[in-house]
């Protein structure tokens, strides 16, 4: 049967750890941490179709589509995660990332297995949704095979939007049709078949890959500043006028100043500095370039 799970990479045995309930503490924190290790290099083999499928979705959101995770279980967590923490690192608004997990919002905190059954559930979640031509919808499934990322991958497709699959076994299920897959395989796990340890960490580091890069596409980045955050607690006002003054090239009072001058607006702080203009003028030429203060800041800018 194709949904039985002999067979896929992340059911089978690992080795390692047979005697698993039968080591001390440290030893097993020590293999878990040797088998964590590994995860890397699993992900640095599929860079080539992370940037390819990154490529894709930024291309998405520079002409006014949206990014869309559908997963279950842990994968639709981790997909919710990276989605939320969009808006206070980039500034984004929260429809331009999104995460749908099987079983609804529910699921995040109590676990609905059997939401991820259902094939037809995830091609409801695609339409309630309103994903349309032009976004870019990413299934992830450490197993490759889950119904309910199938169907929501086959919907999307439907709809034309571009469809990427990320998995932790090669040759996945979820990879047909696709216009990219994504398969970080990293192998058995310390508990058999557990997939929220090395196959989620891999999840992530690719998830992070692909909002970040696409967020530096967009200009939410300077050098490496996060010249978007929004200052919702004392943490993120401090970062905010460290990222001002290392940007501006100004004193801490200084960045402050022109962070109280800009409403909270990093990015804004930093353009009325370098351009010397009012806040109203700055404001204009942020909009002219697209919030990309790159070449505002070289000094290749018409006014």
């Amino acid at each position: 049967m194709r949904n039985q799970l002999s067979g896929l990479t992340t059911e089978t045995k690992n080795k390692q750890s047979e005697d698993l309930d039968l080591l001390s503490t440290f030893d097993i924190v020590r293999l878990m941490n040797e088998e964590d290790k590994k995860v890397a290099y699993c992900v640095e083999k599929e860079l080539p179709a992370i940037a390819r499928a990154i490529d894709m979705i930024a291309e998405c959101l520079q002409n006014g589509g949206r990014l869309f995770y559908f997963g279950a279980g842990t994968s639709g967590r981790l997909g919710l995660l990276d989605a939320a923490e969009c808006p206070p690192t980039f500034g984004t608004d929260p429809a331009l990332v999104q995460g749908v997990i099987a079983g609804g919002v529910e699921a995040v905190v109590k676990a609905i297995e059997g939401a991820e059954d259902l094939a037809h559930l995830g091609q409801e979640d695609v339409v309630a949704h309103g994903v349309r031509e032009g976004d870019a919808v990413v299934g992830i499934a450490a197993s490759g095979r889950t119904p309910y990322v199938k169907g929501a991958l086959e919907e999307a497709g439907r709809l034309k939007a571009k469809i990427i699959s990320l998995s932790c076994n090669p040759a996945a299920e979820i990879n047909e049709g696709v216009d990219a897959s994504i398969n970080v395989v990293v192998g058995p796990e310390v508990v058999t078949g557990s997939t929220r340890l090395k196959a989620a960490t891999a999840q992530k580091m690719v998830l992070n890959m692909i909002t970040t890069t696409c967020m530096v596409r967009l200009g939410k980045v300077y050098k490496n500043l996060m010249v978007n955050v929004q200052i919702t607690n004392e943490k993120l006002k401090e970062r905010a006028k460290q990222i001002v003054a290392e940007a501006a090239q100004v004193p801490p009072e200084e960045a402050e100043q022109l962070l109280a001058q800009a409403n909270g607006d990093a990015k804004l702080a930093i353009v009325m500095k370098k351009t010397a203009l009012a806040r109203e003028e700055s404001v204009r030429l942020l909009e002219q370039y697209k919030g990309n203060i790159r070449p505002i800041m070289e000094g290749h800018v018409s006014r």
